[in-house]
């Protein structure tokens, strides 16, 4: 009959596809699958199209061969000092014999989950909290080394293995709050009095060289101010020596007779009648006699010849070049003035790099205790001669 030919290629055709689905396995990227042939491991199928013998040889692991995380819940460890705290960490692994993982460990999931917990444990129950803490590149480094001696019989290798937090009971965490915060203000109340005994220090040292400065300027400033009297009075000797022979000169050239002293000596008379102390001014009577005695003098040939020969010998004195002088003395005190501004520079960088160990090693020194520091000798003065 037509209908039961139809019918039975129908049932062929989806045999041979039933049959040909049972034979071509594909296998993705990065997966292995394991073949076992009437319950016997056969072969492991690497990643691609593989043909297999239907309803002899089954499929019966397929392992993901790439790098899985495991994250464990947080759990809690008792310390050495006896208090509880909550761990929670996390794993890094990779199969690396999809066999042995496969055979080795029922479940290998749940084989390195309880290991961890009891490493865990051990490691944590031999430390006191603050080493806990403090040591957990440490915690992490036993615990790998722990776990992947371990898998490694399962074809399993621990890559990393990381603590995400270490979380304290709350009355402790409390209690290292306030503790850190003491820790904290002492350092700050430390810091604050170190600043300011430094502070003080330096204080003192700027008005110590103040001082020396201060003492430095007045020394300078008398001393300048005696050179200037002294010159000063160089100068009006100078003139007062200038005018008298210049005087002197022309009176004796002149050859004055007695009628000019006379006149020269009634011209005078106002002028030593001037003054608030001056009330009364009395003429003695022998100044006719003295006028007319001091002009027959001077007009004797005797006396005339000696006053013509004591005009030719004499010589007004050399001139002082003041100008000169002074020239020298302000070229002399910018030469001073430079050397103490050097030398105070000098000072200053003696004094900072005396105190720069001293920081570096945490050691000041005591206040009142200044760094010894040379003392600027006084700069000899110039011993300004006036040439004579």
């Amino acid at each position: 009959m037509p209908g039961l030919s139809v019918i039975l290629l129908i049932v062929l055709v989806v045999v041979v596809v039933l049959m040909l689905a049972a034979t071509l396995k594909i296998i993705r990227q990065q997966h292995v699958s394991l073949v076992e042939r009437l319950g016997k491991f056969r072969r492991a199928l690497e990643p691609g199209p593989h043909l297999v013998i239907p309803f002899f040889d089954q499929i019966r692991y397929t392992l993901d061969m790439r790098e899985q995380v495991i994250p464990f819940p947080p759990q809690g460890v008792i310390t050495e000092d006896n208090l509880m705290v909550s761990i929670d960490s996390v794993i890094y692994y990779q199969v690396v014999d999809p066999r042995r993982a496969a055979y080795e460990a029922q479940d290998y999931r749940a084989a390195i989950e309880q290991l961890t917990m009891t490493t865990l444990r051990n490691i944590i129950g031999g430390m006191d909290l603050e080493a806990a803490l403090t040591s957990r590149e440490e915690i992490n480094q036993r615990l790998r080394m722990v776990l992947d001696e371990a898998t490694g019989k399962w074809g399993i290798k621990v890559n990393r293995v990381e603590l995400r937090a270490i979380e304290p009971p709350p009355t402790i965490r409390d209690a290292m709050e306030k503790g850190a915060r003491a820790e904290r203000d002492k350092r700050a109340q430390i810091l604050r009095a170190e600043g300011e005994r430094q502070a003080m220090i330096l204080s003192a040292g700027g008005d110590r060289e103040a001082a020396i400065l201060r003492a430095q300027g007045d020394r300078e400033a008398q001393v300048l101010r005696a050179q200037a009297e002294r010159q000063a009075q160089m100068l009006r000797a100078e003139g007062e020596a200038q005018a008298i022979s210049t005087v002197f000169s022309a009176i004796h050239a002149a050859e004055p007779d007695q009628a000019l002293l006379a006149y020269e000596y009634m011209q005078m008379m106002p002028k030593l009648a001037q003054g608030d102390a001056n009330k009364v001014w009395i003429v003695p009577s022998e100044l006719n006699d003295a006028l007319k005695g001091l002009g027959q003098v001077s007009g004797e040939p005797e006396v005339r010849d000696y006053l013509s020969h004591a005009v030719r010998k004499f010589a007004a004195p050399e001139k002082v070049d003041v100008h000169a002088e002074i020239q020298a003395h302000a070229e002399s005190e910018q030469r001073r003035t430079n050397a103490t501004v050097e030398r105070a520079i000098a000072d200053a960088k003696t004094l900072e790099a005396g105190r720069l160990p001293s920081r570096s090693t945490g050691e000041t020194p005591a206040i009142g205790q200044a760094e010894p520091s040379a003392q600027p000798e006084p700069a000899e003065q110039p011993d300004l001669e006036v040439e004579k």
